[in-house]
Formats: structure tokens, C-alpha cells, sequence
């Protein structure tokens, strides 16, 4: 770079800053709902100490971002396509409406794992529909079987 280069100025990032706003106000509410968790040890630590630990990350990631923000270092955002998106809050919506409904654990999962991988490009709807019957039934008898622990049931999980 010779003297008579002109220096670009670095522009704020305001995006970046956003987001590390939404860091910081996620790590709050971390922190202030763990300490609403009632500690059941007699010693050492309780439940309450590993939402504190993941809310110390999460403010160090908050503090990074707005330091990179300020100083424009983030890197530059690719243009994306929102149909990904729609197409995972919709399974995400369907897991929840399934489970509240009465669906249960099997048919949830396995509705979100369909519209997760045609969010990602795929569209053998049938075959991924088999593959997410097969990997919701193994997991809910892991849970439900393995390990006693219950998950949300409905129709499918009874028959099993």
C-alpha cells in the first residue's frame, strides 16, 4: 500500500450487533432462570450450575461479536434463501402441534425429519418418510425401553 491509497473506514456492523445483543439477552435469561432451579445437592453443584456455565459462553460469543461489529472483522453475509427456513419452523410446528394433539414422539419426529431434509435439498419425500419412521421407532425404544425414560405417546407408541 503506498501513501497516497486511500483508507477505506471500516463500517459498524449493525447486524453483528444485533446479534450480539440477542447473545447477551439470551445468557441473561439463562442466568436469571437458573436461579429458579432448586438445588438438591448436598454439596458441590446443583442443576442451577449448568445454565450458568452455558450463559458465561454465551456472553464471551456476545462480547467477541460486538467487539468484531464495532470494528467491522465480521465477515460478509451470503444472500439467503428463506424457503429452508419456512420449511424447518414448519416442522418444528408440526412436532409441536402433533405432540399436543395427542400424535405422539414417532410421528413428531418423524415429521420434522422430513421437513428438515427437504429443507436441505432432498426431495425423496416417501424414502426419507421410511427413514424417519425407522429412526423415531429405534429411538423411542431406546428412551422408552433402554433407558425408562417416557416420551410423549400416541398412537404408534401404543401399538409398540
Amino acid at each position: 500500500m503506498t501513501s497516497s491509497d486511500p483508507v477505506q473506514p471500516r463500517r459498524v456492523d449493525r447486524a453483528g450487533l444485533v446479534i450480539a445483543a440477542l447473545l447477551a439477552g439470551l445468557a441473561a435469561v439463562l442466568v436469571w432462570d437458573a436461579r429458579g432451579l432448586q438445588s438438591t445437592a448436598m454439596y458441590g453443584m446443583g442443576p442451577e450450575a449448568m445454565p450458568v456455565v452455558v450463559a458465561s459462553g454465551l456472553t464471551l460469543l456476545a462480547i467477541g461479536n460486538f467487539i468484531d461489529a464495532l470494528r467491522g472483522n465480521l465477515p460478509a453475509r451470503e444472500s439467503t434463501d428463506p424457503v429452508p427456513v419456512f420449511l424447518i419452523l414448519i416442522g418444528l410446528a408440526l412436532l409441536i402441534a402433533i405432540i399436543g394433539f395427542g400424535g405422539g414422539f414417532i410421528l413428531a419426529t418423524s415429521a420434522l425429519f422430513v421437513t428438515t431434509s427437504a429443507a436441505f435439498g432432498r426431495r425423496a419425500i416417501v424414502v426419507d418418510s421410511i427413514i424417519a419412521l425407522v429412526m423415531s421407532i429405534l429411538i423411542y425404544l431406546a428412551f422408552d425401553r433402554l433407558l425408562t425414560l417416557s416420551l410423549p405417546t400416541g398412537p404408534l407408541e401404543r401399538l409398540l
